[in-house]
C-alpha cells in the first residue's frame, strides 16, 4: 500500500488536561513524558525510523487552532508515521506556522524523513508548554489509519499534542499512539473522571 495516499489524516478531536482522564500508569507515562518521544521510541526498540506521509502548506483549521496558532494562520502541516522495529508505533501531525520558518527555523520544512522531535530537543532555547490529551475512537481518520496499517484496535487510541517554542517561533506537535505502541502494552483503564 503506497502510505502517501492517505496523506493528510488530520487529527480532530477534543483535546484535554490529561487529569480529566484515569489512565494506566505505563500509558500516562508516554503520554506525559515531557522529553523526546523519539529519544524514547529509540531506547525500546532496535531500529528506528521515520516515514513521511506527506506535508502541504494550508491555512489552521479551527478545530487545531491553539493560543500561538490562530485559525487561519498559514502553517506547513507535515504527517509522519514513527516506526519501532518496523511496526509503525505513532502517527505524528505538526503545524509549523510559515512565520516561524524563518532564520535557522527554515530547516525544519525540509526533514523529509528526518525526526523533527529529535531537531527539537537538540536546540537549547526549546521551551514546551504544557501537554495535552485525546482519545480517537472508532469514527476517528486515526483510528482508520490504524486499520490501514493492518493494525486493529480494541479500544479507543490516545494522542497528546503541545506547543513548542523555539527562537520565539510556536509550533505544534500531536502524536497518537497507534495499537501496536509499548504505550498500551499495560491495561487500559478508559474511564473518563467527569464523563
Amino acid at each position: 500500500m503506497n502510505l502517501q495516499s492517505l496523506f493528510p489524516v488530520t487529527l480532530s478531536g477534543y483535546w484535554r488536561d490529561a487529569k480529566a482522564y484515569s489512565l494506566s500508569n505505563n500509558l500516562n507515562s508516554w503520554l506525559l513524558d515531557p522529553d523526546s518521544l523519539t529519544a524514547r521510541l529509540k531506547a525500546h526498540c532496535q531500529h528506528f525510523r521515520v516515514e513521511l506521509l506527506g506535508q502541504k502548506i494550508e491555512c489552521c483549521l479551527e478545530s487545531e487552532s491553539v493560543n500561538l496558532i490562530p485559525a487561519g494562520e498559514p502553517v506547513l502541516v507535515r504527517e509522519v508515521l514513527l516506526y519501532c522495529d518496523e511496526q509503525p508505533h505513532v502517527f505524528a501531525r505538526s503545524l509549523l506556522p510559515l512565520s516561524s520558518l524563518t532564520g535557522a527555523e527554515q530547516v525544519l520544512a525540509d526533514l523529509g524523513s528526518q525526526s523533527l522531535g529529535q531537531v527539537l530537543f537538540n536546540n537549547p532555547s526549546l521551551e514546551r508548554q504544557a501537554i495535552e490529551v485525546a482519545e480517537f475512537n472508532e469514527n476517528s481518520s486515526v483510528f482508520q489509519l490504524a486499520d490501514d496499517l493492518q493494525q486493529s484496535a480494541e479500544h479507543s487510541l490516545w494522542g497528546r499534542r503541545s506547543i513548542f517554542v523555539l527562537e520565539n517561533k510556536p509550533l505544534m506537535v500531536a502524536e497518537v499512539f497507534l495499537p501496536k505502541a509499548h504505550a498500551y502494552q499495560n491495561a487500559i483503564d478508559l474511564e473518563c473522571n467527569n464523563a
